[in-house]
């Protein structure tokens, strides 16, 4: 064995291709050909998109185990620990199992040089092939068309949303940024959209392809409640009514667009009917009972009754940043309505600073600008730069996460919310000094032991967003 510990692993996997982020499917399609993880006879379900990716993943995952089915989901990135990454039945994988997976990938690359994405999801398929599944449900690491999980054709593939994002990988407009998304459909297999408003390009390499398109208010269509509560769907087949919404073990306020993600999710079942039928009261327990931690997370604390309360959103560009904005500007505030709003936000130097925060201006009263760490990383100062705040006293810095989440928790009152948003490496941990604290149970998984790396490269430990 190269290395004696998962973190031994992580670190040189950051450090072995010269491109941290280098897309283009020949390296690992070589690689998983000689491992034997190439094809898959088992269906294999990949969602794409901007927005709404690992939800949709959770959605999957969550009512396909209620159904009884035995199911890998590969998620990228991760909050806390690396593990988070592959989840076999509900449950991540082991650090012995991946380090297992390391091992025979890095005696099958041979001379081929494979990025830290690519190590994670030829680890992912290697887990998958030995566990014996019904399904798998990977998640799009960037774009589609070459990111490492395409190297699987999806039985069906769906895509959530298309937005701005990754412009330096993916192209600089909708229509360019959708092209690459759209690569994960496959000819005569259902391609599901989540949104009705999708760029051209999508419906066109469709076409293109001979993609069997899935549209909603074409192919399935589904009731979107004023107020988070029963919904329908229906398609040409079925009409389910008074479905639950939504719901997360990890107290997420799901925001409303949770249900456009979840009729997406039904429409990708009733695709796979024939293979995976799934009854109503699995899908009733999967949407009552997800997995979704950072996503739109409502925390109480239980520590002191004078305490704020919480909210953490993985949110990291416009368009995700505003549905944020959206479920913030519904949600009462805890006591009264005199209550404050505080941001604990950190952001990484590729994305769109000033378009990020722009959504939640007119709703948050105190900014703590915090840094991130690693080349990709913001300082605190330099996100109030992006945001012409270096003037505004409403905006104040802080040396990392938790001393950010120190400083709101050291200014706010019982009728305040905090809210920690702007990327994985903030939310992460965030959510981590949180739990570790005792101020209430986040609702993760596993133990705490091991926690990733923070890499020097541009994926920082591999996160990519």
């Amino acid at each position: 064995m190269r290395f004696r510990t998962l973190a031994e692993w992580l670190a040189w996997q950051d450090s072995l291709h010269p491109r941290t982020i280098d897309l283009g499917l020949e390296r690992v399609q070589r690689v998983a050909a000689t491992l034997g993880v190439a094809a898959c006879d088992i269906p294999v379900i990949t969602v794409g998109g901007t927005n709404g990716k690992g939800s949709c993943v959770a959605m999957l995952e969550s009512i396909l185990c209620a159904a009884g089915y035995a199911v890998g989901a590969f998620t990228s990135p991760h909050l806390i620990r690396y593990n988070e990454r592959i989840r076999i039945d509900g449950l991540e994988i082991s650090d012995a199992k991946l380090m297992a997976a390391f091992e025979r990938i890095d005696a099958a690359r041979a001379e081929v040089s494979l990025t830290f994405f690519e190590f994670n999801t030829l680890a992912a398929l290697l887990a998958f092939r030995e566990a014996e599944l019904d399904a798998i449900v990977l998640e799009v690491g960037l774009g589609g068309r070459l990111d490492a999980v395409n190297v699987l054709d999806a039985d069906v593939a769906l895509l959530v949303s298309v937005g701005m994002d990754h412009c330096d990988y993916l192209g600089d407009t909708l229509e360019a940024i959708g092209y690459e998304k759209a690569g994960i459909f496959r000819s005569d297999r259902p391609a599901v959209l989540g949104s009705a408003d999708m760029p051209h390009s999508v419906r066109t390499h469709a076409q293109q392809v001979g993609a069997l398109l899935r549209e909603p208010g074409v192919h399935y269509s589904y009731s979107r409640p004023e107020n988070y509560d029963a919904w329908s769907w229906s398609n040409a087949r079925v009409h389910y009514q008074h479905l639950p919404p939504p719901e997360s073990a990890s107290r997420a306020v799901l925001g409303i667009h949770q249900f456009g993600n979840a009729a997406a999710v039904l429409a990708v079942l009733e695709e796979l009917r024939d293979r995976l039928p799934v009854s109503r009261d699995a899908i009733d327990n999967g949407l009552r009972n997800l997995d979704l931690p950072g996503r739109l997370q409502w925390e109480r604390p239980c520590r002191e009754p004078s305490d704020p309360e919480w909210v953490f959103d993985v949110a990291h560009n416009p368009d995700a940043a505003q549905r944020l904005a959206d479920t913030l500007t519904r949600l009462p505030m805890p006591f009264s309505q005199g209550g404050r709003q505080i941001a604990v936000v950190g952001i990484l130097k590729d994305k769109d600073a000033p378009a990020t925060v722009a959504p939640l201006r007119g709703i948050v009263d105190r900014w703590i600008a915090v840094d991130l760490p690693g080349p990709r990383g913001l300082t605190g100062f330099q996100l109030r730069e992006a945001c012409g705040a270096v003037d505004d006293q409403s905006w104040s810095t802080a040396p990392d996460v938790v001393a950010g989440c120190k400083a709101a928790l050291a200014i706010a009152g019982e009728d305040d919310r905090i809210v920690v948003f702007g990327s994985f490496h903030t939310v992460g941990p965030a959510l981590e000094w949180f739990r570790e604290t005792g101020q209430g149970d986040v609702g993760m998984q596993g133990d705490a032991g091991m926690q990733g790396v923070e890499g020097t490269q541009g994926d920082a430990g591999g996160r990519r967003t």
